[in-house]
């Protein structure tokens, strides 16, 4: 197997993201994150979660720290 098609086949960590009430409404993709290659953009529910939410399309995690 090559190296680019074992990293196509090995699933990638999701990366954890602190947010902070001032950057509520809380969407994924952020707005700093690149668009070109994303996915729709999708509205989270992060205060109705605990604080805590995952993207349900790319499986970012989301943290509210304040």
């Amino acid at each position: 197997m090559t190296d680019a098609a074992q990293s196509a086949s090995t699933p990638r960590q999701p990366r954890v993201h602190e947010v902070r009430r001032a950057d509520l409404p809380l969407s994924c993709p952020l707005p700093s994150m690149s668009l070109w290659n994303s996915h729709p953009r999708v509205y989270l529910a992060i205060e109705a979660e605990g604080g805590r939410v995952e993207c349900p399309y790319c499986g970012e995690i989301y943290v509210l720290v304040d």
